[in-house]
């Protein structure tokens, strides 16, 4: 069963430095924030998280804590807080999924001075897609989840927990109006949600509250027996909770807020990673393409079918050596020479016959004369294009993976490069292009 560093008893003293990963985890966010390495339009494609980052790294340098609840609509998401805070702050309504946007209070304990509650939409409102996104997102940015429910847990909420968890967030689970219930009635509830969410939350963490309960109706008989019937509001029954909230807060605040705003930064890290990646990629592709088409004009126009071969390898290698640039790892001279000769003795392994038609035709080109000449020698510039197509993609995969074939080595990657083009296709297109650059299309 996980145990998060916040089930330590309040009054043992905090032995992991809370102060200590609050400031790591400062660091890493303003390495994200100020980092010049970015390609143009990652950082405006991911404005909205900077953003965040931005608001989170404020947070923490106000020493400001996060807490939201989750969970479907009408579980009384809204009345929890507002007990807990002790003001009507946050919406409460009949209406079916009346909040529609998260919204935060700070929490005006005493106890609890630099603390935020955030209420956020219901999992199960109508088009809730967005809203389920919004309150994971919110979710995914707090210290710490209240999870409430007011039954037992469904298979509903039961993944929408998992995901909750799934994000590295502690979460406290309220079974919530439990003045709904008979004494009984609660404990096997909360017995069968401690079963039900075994192994993911402590059973420790599974407390019944009662936000707003029903009035009390009070039955009074007078002197000549008759009854008069009246009602009287009953204060809130979340001291349990109460009481768990400030424990975890005081016994580990900062290590919640290091810990949430470090798996936020990790994240985003991953984020930018993969869009770096994209950008580099296309930019890539770009840059292959150039080269194939330089490549088949070089070869389409050179009438040595020797010096036709070196002066295709040296493009390639030329090609390989810029790319390395864009995925910023740079290589020699030398070492992209040795990533071409693995690449192309892979593909000659896995092509043979392609390649024997590029010295048959490297040999037409000097047999004919005239037109056939030309048309010959774009059949064989196409080829050189094709192969540098090739050459790009796999070198690329190559930088893409940290300079590192992956663990079946070159021959797999070239095989799943080769199994993805359409030969037919790729040839095609090169006659056309190299044709057109020629101006014989």
């Amino acid at each position: 069963m996980p145990r998060w560093p916040w089930t330590k008893r309040a009054t043992e003293p905090l032995s992991d430095g809370g102060a200590d990963h609050l400031s790591l985890a400062r660091e890493s966010l303003r390495e994200l924030i100020q980092d010049s390495r970015l390609p143009e339009g990652v950082r405006d494609s991911l404005a909205h998280d900077y953003d965040a980052v931005q608001a989170m790294l404020d947070k923490l340098e106000h020493g400001h804590l996060h807490l939201s609840v989750f969970g479907r609509v009408s579980t009384g998401k809204s009345s929890l807080l507002n007990a807990l805070i002790g003001e009507e702050m946050f919406s409460v309504s009949p209406v079916h999924g009346e909040t529609r946007h998260s919204s935060m209070q700070a929490w005006n304990q005493v106890e609890a001075g630099g603390v935020f509650l955030i209420d956020t939409p219901g999992l199960d409102e109508a088009g809730g897609e967005d809203r389920e996104a919004l309150a994971k997102e919110v979710a995914g940015r707090s210290d710490l989840v209240i999870f409430v429910l007011d039954g037992d847990i469904t298979d509903t909420e039961l993944d929408a927990l998992r995901a909750v968890l799934a994000q590295g967030r502690p979460v406290l689970v309220v079974l919530n109006k439990s003045d709904l219930y008979t004494a009984d009635e609660c404990d096997a509830l909360l017995g069968s949600i401690r079963r039900r969410t075994e192994g993911l939350v402590d059973p420790g963490h599974v407390i019944a509250t009662a936000a707003q309960p029903r009035p009390q109706t009070m039955v009074t008989i007078d002197a000549e027996g008759n009854e008069t019937t009246s009602t009287r509001p009953r204060q809130p029954d979340i001291g349990g909770l109460r009481l768990k909230l400030w424990d975890i807060l005081e016994a580990e605040g900062k290590t919640l807020a290091a810990l949430n705003a470090s798996l936020f930064a990790a994240d985003l890290s991953d984020q930018v990673g993969r869009r770096i990646l994209a950008a580099r990629r296309e930019l890539g592709d770009k840059l292959v393409r150039t080269y194939c088409v330089g490549k088949g004009i070089a070869v389409a126009f050179n009438p040595v079918p020797v010096a036709d071969l070196f002066a295709a390898a040296f493009i390639d290698v030329g090609m390989v050596v810029h790319l390395s640039r864009v995925y910023d790892l740079p290589l020699s001279q030398s070492e992209a020479g040795s990533i071409v000769k693995v690449i192309v003795a892979e593909s000659a392994a896995l092509m043979g016959t392609v390649w024997a038609l590029h010295f048959v035709s490297s040999a037409l080109k000097v047999g004919t004369l005239g037109l056939s000449t030309i048309l010959t020698a774009g059949a064989q510039g196409a080829i050189a294009y094709y192969s540098t197509y090739l050459v790009g993609r796999a070198a690329a995969e190559y930088l893409a993976k940290g300079k590192s074939w992956g663990a079946g080595g070159p021959k797999k990657v070239v095989k799943q490069i080769l199994d993805t083009l359409d030969r037919d296709t790729v040839l095609h297109d090169a006659k056309r292009e190299i044709q057109a650059r020629l101006g014989l299309g």
